[in-house]
């Protein structure tokens, strides 16, 4: 499932997934694996994300229930 709240708020910033990237220390392909739904990224990814994104965990990785 493609991460669109992941990419939309790198966008909100002016980011592009490498200057991301650089900000949490991971490749800019590890970004682009998140962002496409490919990779599953560990908490501490998913915080470092969040800091330099200034979300929450809610905001950004947690999945809404369908009711």
């Amino acid at each position: 499932m493609k991460n669109l709240r992941l990419k939309s708020a790198r966008a909100a910033k002016d980011l592009s997934q490498q200057q991301l990237a650089d900000m949490v220390s991971v490749s800019r392909q590890t970004i682009n694996a998140i962002e496409k739904g490919d990779y599953n990224p560990t908490i501490h990814l998913c915080i470092a994300i969040c800091r330099a994104l200034d979300k929450t965990l809610d905001q950004l990785f947690w999945e809404e229930e369908e009711t």
